[in-house]
């Protein structure tokens, strides 16, 4: 493949770098048709990393990381030298036209990711020149006003102070309120809430609270880091006792106000706002009153500003982002909407907002009319069939106004253009009417929206005020201050204009009155306080962070603990309650999570050691607010704004909660700066949280050491249709490249287009394409990296992976990284449909350990562009030192974003190590020749000792190093092609590794090894290089090791092979070694075969020299066992295999089995078994031996319940029925057969018993089921 972008960078080595030019050639291919989810589009395309489309604009831009760490946020960027070439209009394919700008618009984007900063350029590489295009084809850049200096430890400082929360100490109770207004607490109230009133001195009540707005995206905008303490009055405090007719009268805000970075008046997150009170500690803050300015005033008011608003949250359509829409208009196509605005001033228009939506395939509109005024129309284009647009959006035009009257009804009428199946929906309606500033007999808010943009003083006049105790200031939510009337009819007060102050009218008859939930006293907690305290109480710095609900808390701390003991990490779990109710007042927000995230970053004691991890312990949900059923919102998940698409736009990020730097905070797709590498464990209670946490603990297990780790397993789709054909070319590219950087890896390539399509009533499909991978899943390997089409059901239109394999694999203790990129394989936050990709990470005993997968459609050319940085990352290139997967991830999503990168998440532990072997094992000796000299070459039928040695990355041997080595010796290369299956892309040759010729295992004695072995007859003849990969693990030590050997000759044949004529001798079982034929098993057995034969068993797969199992005689559907087979420790002439059948029908089965040796002599043998269905308990094979017996005999009995607590009793009778001994006994099995349970002959008394026939029952409940089978034999007492 052409290199896309050529870039010859000239550094000129003055000032400190402090300027830096290059020069850019954009290497231009033909407009391409890209693939994004199921949409084609056709755009402009030049190759290379550099490439962005932006979905939502439909245009192209070039974005060129220039790997410059010394820019800095004060540089900027110029372009020169510009050559151009003239485009036309045809070639601009898709592009939305009025989006093409007349300049280039180059400029520079600094990001600060950690300790790292990134430089990139950015520029729209096609311009409109009058009524004409043209496209860059190279140009020279200057970047100016570097610093020369990274973002470099040196310039820390911590940007946050260590506090202790106010609710660490002192009886705090807690309540809430749902609008915003003045509130009143009576005696009764404090009660309800556990608050004793007569044992506190009403002068030292506080109310805290941060009000019910949704915290603000951006870290640089400000909010309270703690509860703030609010103003509040105490009516009857000064004689130091709340007595019964006392009250408290204080201002809070609901969850009710309007936020333009979310374009809704309602709190996405909470419909509540929570309040705190406490009477610990000195007196609390009161409401002073106004001082108001002294001077004249220069603006007499008498009206104010009134805001209303309708809108409810009822609806997501595509269960994504942050738009919930309201009221739906399909049969009732006419809704009307109500709106009071008492003593409205008729002579001021009525301003007016509506925003709606859309969903049809015809143009739509929404008419407006405001008390039969017609007030303006929403129109929205139709949509198109199978676009990843599920809805349009429209508003009314900025400034739509109308004439009002205090009672105002606003109608809207859908036309769906005669489309039955058009559907409009409300979103929200707002009003901003002019009225009198009178009494109304109710509290209300005023303000005057135009005093930011007046000087002076306003004198705000309040008439028909009797019933008017006091004007509030409410500007400050913190710090009220208020201006009483004394039963004036009439009264005025000054405040200086320049900024627009909010106000709210006491009418002492419309108090509102708050509400409590079941459990109001607050436990004291001090998050900041304590967080950083280690179990001497000193301050240690944290690298790892589990937020958790406390539903989840014990799960996520035995996972910590785990790491604290495996991983030497610092890690602290933190309940979700506890972070809400000090970093955002009790409600539910993501920016309280992230902002307790950036309190524990900003005060680390130095840079390198801030926080690294963060574990965001539970499932996600696009409702957060619980309206669907069976959420699975536990750890809320940051979404878009747009809503409207399942493609790229409509995202949902967990990087958000990695975004440090006080720039950061509002996720835009094309820029990252992530600084902490984030990661979700999708769990929903504590079993699956719990089996979730055990899988993490098995990958880390011994049990999980295996030369399965030497795998990795790429796969690409077909190409279905134009532009898929870079798919499996990128992929082919990928696996050579890992294995040139990576040669210990032994890479399986698993490519649809080379396997023989065929067709089937539910489309085109690749049968053995998709049993190869899941036996590849099966089998075991490091990393699966699929690249392709995809969907939340599964993998390739050709469904080669779907929700039910996820479930059924059952790879204990070698469970992979799995690499999806793909569209929408693990959208996890609809828990309306559980996802294809999500089975595979939930599956309790199989599966993947984690994942690096996508929750959105994805576009295709940076998808691939980006599956290449993240193998570079992940794999280390050029290095033996590892990151985390997590990790890796974040630094590829740095170094090349895009909003194809941005959909990309990872699931899973972030703290995880890919489980990849240490270096290394080295060949040094075939039969006793050294590896310098000429080694003989591996012929057919010739015996081979191979001798080799485990060392350091220095090469020098770990003498002390003793375990268990296992070999695999692959013939040569084998080249294969593709078969063009759909006509759309030309067959492409690639190249896999050879046929297994030997696959053993020998010891490792100080750090030494050597086995030896013959070469099967079936090798192809032709010498050339073959391949050794070696895996070994010491003995009683978390240790493991790789290496490789590509330099072995293979080939040729052993003309002094002595005869063989004998065929291997074979075993037969299922499930266990006392597995006798004709028993039963479940549904899903394994078979086991032991073979032996003096030298040895073929599996280089040779024509018909096949390790096979026929099943039921289906000779047209053999099971080939080459790959399951292995030798014994030291002894290549025994072996064994040991084979999963699945989801086999209930009856009686027969495998016939045939296997040969490398003199290809064959052996074949039969075995019976009956399959009973899982959901009973059977029995067979009932015995007890010996039998007749004195002394002794142990009860057999063979079950289908392996791996299940069992209750057995046994009961001895005589032949008149009379128990004589009776025996209870718990068992487990790993097989099917027990014998656990034996008998000396003694009654229940302990007394012999005498000679003679007797009659036992056995009978066997599951604990699990309440299934219970019981069988009647005889045995003889002698």
């Amino acid at each position: 493949m052409k290199q896309a972008i050529l870039i010859s960078l000239l550094l000129i080595p003055i000032l400190s770098f402090s300027q830096i030019n290059g020069s850019i050639t954009i290497d231009w291919q033909n407009k391409k048709e890209v693939n994004y989810g199921e949409n084609k589009i056709t755009i402009p395309f030049f190759s290379g990393s550099s490439f962005r489309f932006d979905t939502t604009k439909k245009n192209i831009m070039f974005l060129q990381n220039l790997n410059q760490p010394n820019a800095s946020g004060s540089s900027s960027a110029q372009i020169s030298n510009v050559i151009y070439e003239s485009v036309s209009r045809a070639d601009l394919g898709d592009l939305t036209l009025e989006n093409i700008p007349e300049k280039p618009n180059e400029s520079l984007i600094v990001t600060n990711a950690r300790d790292k900063r990134y430089t990139f350029l950015s520029l729209s590489p096609i311009i409109k020149e009058g009524n004409s295009y043209k496209r860059i084809k190279s140009f020279s850049y200057f970047i100016g006003n570097t610093t020369g200096r990274t973002a470099s430890t040196s310039s820390f400082q911590k940007s946050a102070a260590i506090s202790n929360s106010v609710l660490a100490s002192g009886d705090w109770y807690r309540f809430y309120i749902q609008k915003s207004g003045v509130y009143r607490i009576n005696r009764s109230f404090l009660q309800s809430l556990g608050f004793d009133p007569s044992k506190a001195d009403p002068r030292k009540i506080k109310i805290y609270g941060n009000g019910g707005r949704m915290l603000p995206l951006p870290n640089d905008s400000y909010y309270p880091d703690d509860l703030t303490e609010n103003t509040i009055q105490i009516i009857g405090e000064n004689d130091g006792t709340f007595n019964n007719e006392d009250y408290i009268l204080f201002y809070a805000e609901g969850p009710d106000s309007w936020s333009s970075e979310n374009q809704t008046n309602l709190n996405l997150y909470d419909t509540k706002s929570y309040y705190y009170i406490t009477a610990s500690g000195g007196d609390g803050k009161r409401i002073q009153n106004l001082n108001q300015p002294a001077g004249n005033s220069t603006l007499d008011l008498n009206t104010f500003d009134d805001y209303q608003y309708h809108e409810i949250d009822q609806t997501n359509i595509v269960h994504l982002g942050r738009q919930w829409l309201g009221e739906s208009f399909d049969i009732n196509q006419e809704q009307e909407f109500s709106f009071n605005f008492p003593n409205l001033d008729a002579t001021v228009p009525v301003k007016i907002e509506v925003s709606a939506a859309s969903a049809s395939l015809t143009s739509t509109s929404f008419s407006v009319a405001a008390n039969t005024q017609n007030v303006g129309s929403i129109s929205f284009p139709s949509l198109i069939a199978n676009s990843d647009t599920k809805y349009r959006t429209g508003k009314l035009p900025a400034n739509t106004e109308f004439t009002g009257t205090d009672n105002i009804k606003i109608k809207l009428t859908y036309n769906n253009n005669g489309v039955p199946g058009s559907k409009g929906y409300l979103d929200y309606i707002n009003l901003i009417a002019k009225r009198k500033l009178l009494g109304t007999g109710k509290q209300f808010h005023f303000q005057y929206n135009d005093a930011g943009s007046k000087a002076g003083i306003a004198n705000y006049t309040i008439g028909n005020a009797s019933g008017i105790t006091q004007i509030w200031d409410i500007t400050d939510l913190y710090n009220v201050y208020k201006i009483e009337n004394a039963n004036q009819a009439s009264f005025s007060f000054k405040a200086n204009l320049g900024e627009v102050r909010k106000y709210i009218a006491i009418d002492a008859s419309d108090y509102y009155t708050p509400l409590k939930e079941n459990q109001s006293k607050v436990a004291n907690q001090n998050l900041k306080g304590t967080i950083f305290r280690n179990n001497q109480s000193s301050f240690q710095d944290i690298d790892y962070v589990i937020i958790t609900p406390k539903a989840l808390a014990s799960q996520a701390e035995r996972l910590a603990s785990f790491h604290r003991t495996n991983s030497n990490l610092n890690v602290k779990v933190i309940a979700l309650e506890n972070i809400y109710q000090e970093f955002s007042s009790g409600k539910q927000d993501i920016a309280a999570i992230r902002n307790c995230i950036r309190y524990i970053y900003n005060n680390a004691s130095s840079p390198e050691k801030r926080v690294r991890y963060v574990n965001l312990f539970g499932d996600a949900s696009f409702d957060y607010k619980d309206r669907i059923s069976n959420n699975t919102n536990i750890v809320p998940i940051y979404q878009s704004l747009i809503s409207n698409t399942v493609g790229e736009s409509s995202f949902a990020s967990d990087d958000f909660y990695g975004l440090m730097d006080s720039n950061e905070g509002i996720i835009i797709p094309s820029l990252a700066g992530i600084d902490i590498a984030v990661g979700r464990m999708l769990v929903s209670d504590n079993a699956q949280a719990q089996e979730m946490v055990n899988k993490v603990f098995e990958y880390y297990d011994t049990k999980s050491y295996g030369n399965w780790r030497n795998n990795v397993v790429l796969i690409s789709d077909d190409s279905d249709k134009a532009g898929d054909q870079t798919l499996q070319a990128n992929q082919n590219a990928l696996a050579d490249q890992i294995a040139t950087e990576k040669p210990f890896f032994n890479i399986d390539k698993i490519f649809l287009d080379a396997y023989t399509q065929e067709a089937s009533a539910g489309g085109a499909r690749y049968p053995k394409a998709r049993t190869d991978f899941f036996n590849a899943f099966e089998k075991g390997a490091l990393i699966f990296n699929y690249l392709g089409h995809g969907g939340e059901d599964g993998l390739a239109s050709e469904r080669i992976w779907e929700k039910s394999d996820g479930q059924n694999l059952t790879n204990q203790y070698k469970y992979p990284l799995f690499i999806t990129i793909t569209c929408e394989f693990s959208r996890f936050d609809d828990p309306t449909r559980p996802t294809a990709g999500e089975y595979v990470f939930w599956n309790p005993k199989g599966g993947a350990i984690s994942m690096l997968t996508t929750i959105r459609e994805i576009g295709q050319a940076n998808a691939e562009e980006f599956n290449k940085t993240l193998s570079k990352n992940l794999l280390s290139y050029g290095s033996n030192q590892y990151n985390t997967i997590a990790e890796s991830l974040r630094i590829s999503k740095n170094e090349n974003p895009s909003s194809s990168s941005n959909v990309v998440f990872y699931l899973g532990d972030p703290a995880l190590m890919l489980a990849i072997p240490k270096p290394r094992i080295n060949l040094t000796k075939v039969n006793d020749i050294v590896i310098s000299q000429a080694i003989p070459d591996l012929k057919s039928l010739s015996k081979i000792k191979i001798s080799g040695e485990i060392t350091d990355e220095n090469n020098t041997l770990l003498s002390h190093y003793n375990g268990e080595l296992a070999t695999a010796i692959f013939d040569k290369l084998i080249t294969n092609t593709t078969l063009n299956n759909d006509g759309f892309s030309p067959p492409m040759q690639f190249k896999t590794l050879g046929e297994t010729i030997f696959r053993g295992n020998a010891s490792v004695t100080n750090g030494q090894f050597e086995f030896s072995f013959v070469v099967p007859r079936d090798i192809r003849i032709p010498v050339d290089n073959g391949r050794i990969s070696f895996y070994s693990k010491k003995n009683e030590m978390l240790e493991n090791q790789t290496g490789y050997n590509n330099t072995i000759k293979i080939g040729g044949i052993n003309e002094n092979a002595p005869q063989d004529n004998i065929s291997p001798k074979v075993k037969l079982y299922m499930n266990d070694e006392t597995f006798v034929s004709g028993g039963i098993t479940n549904e899903s057995p394994f078979l086991l075969a032991f073979l032996e034969d003096e030298n040895g068993i073929n599996t280089a797969s040779g024509i018909g020299h096949d390790i096979v199992a026929i099943l039921d005689g289906d000779v047209s559907n053999p099971y080939i066992l080459n790959d399951y087979y292995q030798t014994k420790l030291d002894d290549y002439t025994n072996g064994n295999l040991r084979f999963p059948f699945r989801n086999l029908a209930p009856g009686l089965h027969t495998i016939s089995f045939t296997a040969w040796d490398v003199y290809n002599n064959p052996v074949t043998s039969e075995i019976q078994f009956t399959v009973v269905g899982d959901d009973s308990l059977t029995l067979s094979h009932v015995l007890n031996y010996p039998n007749p017996f004195s002394t002794y005999t142990q009860f057999w009995f063979s079950h289908n319940r392996p791996y299940e607590p069992l209750d057995v009793q046994v009961q001895v009778m005589t032949i008149t029925g009379k128990v004589v001994w009776t025996k209870n006994q718990m068992i487990t099995t790993e097989g099917f057969l027990s014998r656990e349970i034996t008998w000396d002959g003694r009654d229940d008394f302990g007394d012999k018993i005498g000679k003679g026939v007797y009659i036992y029952k056995l009978t066997v409940k599951s604990n699990l089921t309440n299934k219970k089978a019981e069988k009647y034999e005889k045995l003889v007492i002698l």
